[in-house]
């Protein structure tokens, strides 16, 4: 298993560093010139542009701006806003909290929806409910995720007054952020109504960022499924007269569930992209909402460092997902 973990980990170093070339390419591919940001609206004299563009580097050759920008990286340095004049490691952990909660809400519902929908659906080949349960999956993965939202937001929080437009809990709650999770902080200010209310804040945007992983996972655990109930050790168990329920959920499913934990895994990337269009169209102040902000602002090392944390989380994300294949099947982690 040590050596499966140290060749994982070898991967992700060179991984790591092209994710940073990426993100490094990108921002100098963006349109504006982050001199005149820095500067404001007030513009810069030809003199200081110049003696800008000398401090930060930007006369250099562009081999030599990527490994100052490296170096810093690795030293944990990802620059400063040129808005709020904050480093930007310091701006991502205040904002990651609110997008983590998002996403984790959202990947239990997916889960917790999807894997026995795909069940029940290979359990049920050809019939109505098979039939019902995919089409519904390739609509929900289908569905553009801000017309989605949207036409939740008109008719839970338009017409029905169920739910808050926008936001992470209403304004008239105010308690100390101890964890950053809106609802643990809530339960623990011991204010009547404030976990209610940030429940009621999170339900739209985590049903949104859980359409389209959901309807991946069903799928995905339909079809691993039905490969897995041709098997002869199925037939086997079904003989031997175990319930359906026992053949179905602890041989078939247990044996199915590695193609389902790597879509999950994957799944993690979407949620993250996804979470831009949704914590912007519910104003959720998040990692998604900051950096669209960023990029309208042109406060390009907010966009760069955001990107590649991100990138860096999917990594970490995937590198568990990896792991977990060899604690599931010990066959994997002997290649």
């Amino acid at each position: 298993m040590l050596r499966y973990l140290l060749s994982k980990l070898l991967t992700f170093v060179p991984t790591f560093i092209g994710v940073t070339l990426i993100s490094f390419a990108f921002i100098r591919a963006l349109p504006g010139d982050p001199i005149i940001v820095m500067a404001g609206e007030r513009g810069v004299t030809p003199e200081r542009y110049k003696e800008l563009v000398e401090q930060f580097g930007y006369d250099r050759p562009i081999l030599v701006q990527f490994w100052d920008y490296l170096t810093g990286v690795l030293q944990g340095d990802l620059g400063t806003s040129f808005v709020t004049k904050k480093p930007v490691w310091n701006e991502f952990f205040a904002l990651f909290p609110a997008t983590l909660e998002l996403s984790i809400c959202a990947i239990i519902i997916a889960i917790a929806l999807g894997i026995p929908a795909g069940v029940i659906a290979a359990t049920h080949r050809g019939k109505f409910f098979d039939r019902a349960l995919m089409s519904t999956a390739l609509i929900g993965y289908s569905m553009p995720i801000f017309w989605w939202a949207l036409l939740l937001i008109i008719v839970f929080s338009g017409n029905l007054h169920w739910t808050p437009v926008s936001g992470r809990i209403d304004l008239l709650y105010y308690f100390k952020d101890v964890t950053g999770f809106m609802l643990i902080d809530s339960l623990l200010s011991g204010q009547k109504g404030a976990f209610a209310s940030a429940v009621s804040h999170l339900v739209l945007p985590s049903i949104v960022l859980a359409t389209i992983p959901l309807a991946v996972i069903a799928r995905q655990t339909r079809s691993a499924m039905l490969e897995v109930l041709s098997e002869d050790y199925i037939r086997t168990a079904r003989a031997k007269g175990l319930s359906p329920l026992r053949v179905n959920g602890l041989h078939a499913l247990r044996n199915a569930m590695i193609p389902v934990i790597t879509v999950i895994g994957l799944s993690v990337g979407t949620l993250l992209a996804g979470a831009i269009l949704t914590e912007t169209i519910f104003s959720w102040p998040g990692i998604g909402k900051w950096m669209v902000d960023s990029i309208f602002r042109r406060d390009y090392p907010v966009v760069q460092g955001g990107l590649l944390l991100v990138a860096v989380a999917v990594m970490v994300v995937n590198l568990v997902v990896d792991l977990l294949y060899g604690l599931i099947n010990p066959k994997i982690r002997k290649r």
